[in-house]
């Protein structure tokens, strides 16, 4: 068998890179174009490419490609036509669970960040403004005791789920929107008897913060949008550590912009890495560069099972950690 070849599409922490090259010969192709990666994968001189969520192997790439498999360093997989790829026999990976707890913490500080108006503060203060103790300076939003929904009740959407409960949040759920299925009590496991189920009407119109964690698909590509805007509260805070197409960003901007919500904390955009212009203006707008998974345990840990999946798929083996069309 002739010595695997990886395409790595953007630098990833240790151990990954160790582990790539004790199995093969490793090609870092930092920035690559759309045309430059479809022109690596079609060309016969990898085996498998270990990619970053947004790199997208739809399914006229994947038809053309000449690899084993493709090895997303993260838990989404929405840039990768699943059934398109099991169809020519390339198989696909992710790094599930380990990211849950860094992503549940980032959308805690998005939604505690938002409602308590800390971007705002950190500018003023810098900005030699403040002058001393006002009663009226930078309120916001209550949080204990506010009501949390959560678009989205899987692994992350739980992690969220206790660290809100710990807040003295009062937590409902709608399991899958805009449909949904009725949880049973095991599936809930500790939360059980700590949060409710609620249709997603309800959870738009009675929740106090919205928080996304819904994975992407023709169903919830704007599943947060103007309609859905309009009808939350005045003072409700929407929260997105999810995907970014999940929310309708201009009809967001507006809402924001016509104090239609209080405000928003985001961490992926639609059209990543470019973001909405109003938003970037927008005080109420808190916003962060895609860093839901960025702690150090975390990383390396992707980064090890992106390079294990990775080294299997070069071998014909199936993946530790696959993605099943």
């Amino acid at each position: 068998m002739s010595t695997p070849r990886f395409l790595v599409t953007q630098e990833i922490p240790e151990p990954g890179p160790s582990i790539l090259r004790e199995a093969g010969e490793v090609d870092v192709r930092q920035g690559m174009s759309a045309q430059e990666l479809a022109a690596a994968v079609t060309s016969g001189d990898y085996d498998v490419v270990l990619a970053q969520v947004s790199d997208r192997f739809d399914a006229q790439l994947l038809a053309d490609a000449r690899i084993r498999g493709i090895a997303n360093y993260g838990v989404g997989y929405n840039n990768v036509d699943v059934p398109a790829a099991a169809e020519h026999g390339i198989a696909v990976g992710n790094t599930p669970d380990v990211l849950n707890d860094a992503t549940a913490n980032v959308a805690m500080l998005l939604l505690l960040g938002a409602a308590r108006r800390a971007h705002e503060g950190s500018a003023y203060l810098r900005e030699g403004r403040f002058t001393g103790l006002q009663p009226n300076l930078l309120v916001g939003q209550d949080v204990t005791g506010a009501t949390l929904g959560i678009a989205g009740m899987g692994r992350i959407g739980k992690a969220v789920a206790h660290r809100a409960l710990g807040f003295g949040m009062r937590v409902v759920f709608t399991q899958r929107p805009p449909h949904d299925r009725e949880v049973p009590r095991d599936e809930l496991g500790d939360l059980a008897g700590r949060v409710t189920q609620v249709p997603w009407d309800e959870l738009v119109e009675t929740s106090d913060f919205l928080s996304l964690h819904v994975p992407l698909t023709e169903e919830t590509t704007h599943l947060v949008d103007a309609e859905v805007l309009r009808r939350m509260k005045s003072t409700a805070v929407l929260v997105n550590t999810a995907r970014g197409p999940v929310v309708d960003e201009k009809a967001l901007a507006h809402a924001l912009h016509e104090d239609e919500i209080f405000a928003a904390g985001l961490d992926v955009f639609e059209n990543e890495p470019a973001v909405e212009p109003e938003l970037l203006e927008l005080p109420n707008a808190f916003l962060l560069p895609h860093v839901g998974s960025a702690e150090v345990g975390t990383r390396a840990g992707m980064a090890q099972m992106a390079a294990e999946n990775a080294v299997a798929m070069a071998r014909g083996e199936k993946p530790p950690y696959p993605v099943e069309a």
